[in-house]
């Protein structure tokens, strides 16, 4: 190989590289995006404001914790992981009227969402507060804004989907949902 050739094997061996990195990268699944039309699943992080009526004592606010229950008086730790706000309802109504209530009638909703996460070409990186309605760039602007040298039109997201952990690139005008981890990637120029 002569020395003038050198150079530009060099370049061909780059840009092959680059697309094979860029080739290893697939959109996100239909399973992805469809967990943004479904009901609200409870996990741990999250805390609930639960209203027993006519029961002072048992109303008052439970965090999901690590295990996925809360801890709810009288009746101990309840599943609450995987469920939806109506659904652990009606656990709670079940676990009362096994010997504690004779007709209780439960409510609960959601006092606070559990974070989601930022990372990379960001102001500040972290744990932040997921408000209902977020957007990628709505979690950016929360995170200090871009650095100069962020990616602007996508970022990556790693969102837990029935069970399996699923990585996609979205427009950062895509709405976000609690507990999504946010990757904002550094440009190549």
């Amino acid at each position: 190989m002569s020395r003038s050739t050198r150079p530009a094997v060099a370049a061909i061996a780059c840009l092959a590289l680059l697309l094979t990195a860029c080739a290893s990268y697939r959109p996100a699944s239909e399973a992805f995006h469809a967990v943004l039309t479904q009901p609200y699943r409870l996990d741990a992080g999250d805390r609930l404001r639960v209203t027993v009526f006519g029961q002072a004592d048992l109303t008052n606010t439970y965090a999901v914790d690590k295990a996925g229950y809360i801890a709810f008086p009288l009746v101990g730790p309840v599943a609450a992981r995987g469920t939806t706000p109506s659904e652990l309802e009606g656990r709670l109504a079940a676990s009362l009227r096994n010997g504690f209530l004779r007709d209780p009638d439960v409510s609960v909703e959601i006092d606070r969402y559990r974070p989601f996460y930022i990372m990379g070409e960001v102001g500040a990186p972290g744990q932040y507060t997921y408000v209902p309605g977020m957007t990628v760039q709505n979690a950016i602007a929360v995170a200090g804004g871009f650095t100069p040298r962020a990616r602007q039109e996508n970022a990556d997201i790693t969102r837990q989907v029935n069970g399996q952990i699923l990585t996609g690139r979205v427009p950062i005008s895509d709405p976000i949902v609690p507990g999504d981890t946010i990757y904002v990637r550094e440009r190549l120029f």
